[in-house]
């Protein structure tokens, strides 16, 4: 079967930089998918903002039913939830407990949400996995945001926290060390609540009293989002390659061998591992991603938002040029794909019809907070969303 594989639509974002509320993206998705059997959604297709406000909300149903209707009943379309999609499966996930597994067929009644989403995406035949899909027999594919967990503080850019663990010369825990999916599902819910209560109790003095170095990393991603200015000044000074590199290394040193070890912890027998999260299309023209010797090796989809912050002044094939993918195909290996590689930067962020236009100056930072975020107590009153068109990753 052959199959396609994107992540990271974000549609819905705020500031309009996801590039398939545009036609001409859109419409070299649709190309692709009529050349495919099956279309597996790897997680944060949707804002969360995107839920409840309408034009982003619109935007986001009307490519989904385009993808929807171009599979058309004889050919399938898989959604794995991401961090950003959360509330997809959150609940779910949470009452399945112990029992939850790596590759989970979820039922589409399960949330309202699923639910609606999986209407969208008719009349293909639409199914949910979580927390990954086996596309094939060695093939796992995952959106791969419980890597944060490995990582200081706990978002796609953070530092390796084995790493820091033993500089520290603190016991870390060893890589290989089995662990349940459910567990990073609680470890994500404990997180969440400590930036919830953190951000309303404690200023920042005491954040950094108690969690220093992940305060200050945290401080320093804010600062790149803070009202376009510093994203705005790097630009200006043509820093964006620079930031493309600083990021690649991250990735590399990071976030490549985190998904390696999620992999191993949760006993994913599999010779290729496909995620997402990182919006790092590869690899392409590169030695392949192989952070454990003798493991699996890794794809990354890449994304479809234009990141300003580190596209300036580049033209692709570029690593974080929208439009990536990873295409499945019997008896070979797979591959990662640029799909909108010829399309200029005009043509990606130009102003759609019915949405906002993508200015230059606004940034799409890599740190942000995910749909348990936004997960409030029965009850509670939900506090405005912040308008923050950086939270991508």
């Amino acid at each position: 079967m052959r199959t396609l594989i994107i992540s990271d639509l974000h549609l819905g974002l705020r500031g309009g930089v996801d590039v398939l509320r545009r036609p001409e993206p859109l419409a070299r998705l649709l190309e692709a998918i009529d050349g495919v059997d099956r279309l597996v959604l790897l997680g944060d297709v949707r804002e969360p903002g995107s839920w409840t406000t309408r034009p982003a909300g619109s935007l986001a149903e009307q490519a989904l039913r385009a993808i929807g209707r171009r599979l058309s009943p004889d050919r399938s379309v898989v959604i794995v939830p991401g961090n950003h999609d959360a509330r997809l499966v959150y609940s779910w996930a949470l009452a399945r407990g112990e029992s939850l597994g790596i590759a989970d067929d979820v039922d589409l009644a399960s949330t309202p949400d699923l639910s609606m989403l999986a209407s969208w995406l008719a009349p293909a035949q639409v199914r949910c996995s979580y927390p990954g899909f086996w596309v094939s027999d060695r093939i796992w594919a995952t959106h791969g945001h419980y890597l944060d967990r490995h990582l200081i503080p706990e978002t796609a850019f953070g530092l390796r926290r084995s790493a820091i663990t033993r500089r520290l010369g603190r016991d870390a825990v060893q890589s290989d060390t089995r662990g349940a999916a459910i567990e990073y599902e609680w470890a994500r819910r404990r997180s969440a609540t400590r930036r919830r209560r953190g951000a309303g109790r404690r200023g920042f003095a005491a954040r950094l009293r108690n969690r220093p170095l992940a305060t200050l990393l945290e401080t320093a991603a804010a600062m790149t989002r803070m009202r376009a200015v510093v994203p705005h000044l790097m630009m200006r000074a043509n820093l964006a390659p620079i930031t493309a590199r600083l990021v690649d290394a991250q990735m590399r040193g990071a976030a490549m061998p985190a998904m390696a070890e999620v992999a191993q912890r949760l006993g994913v027998e599999a010779d290729w591992i496909v995620f997402g999260h990182v919006h790092r299309l590869g690899p392409r023209g590169e030695p392949a991603w192989q952070p454990i010797p003798g493991g699996p090796r890794l794809l990354n989809t890449g994304a479809w938002v234009f990141e300003p912050m580190l596209l300036d002044r580049v033209q692709p094939p570029h690593p974080y040029w929208p439009g990536g993918a990873v295409i499945v195909e019997p008896g070979a290996e797979p591959r990662a794909v640029g799909l909108l590689d010829d399309l200029t930067r005009e043509q990606l962020t130009a102003a759609a019809a019915g949405g906002p236009s993508s200015s230059p100056a606004v940034p799409v930072a890599r740190a942000g907070r995910d749909e348990d975020d936004r997960q409030v107590a029965p009850g509670a009153q939900r506090q405005p969303r912040r308008s923050n068109t950086a939270a991508v990753v």
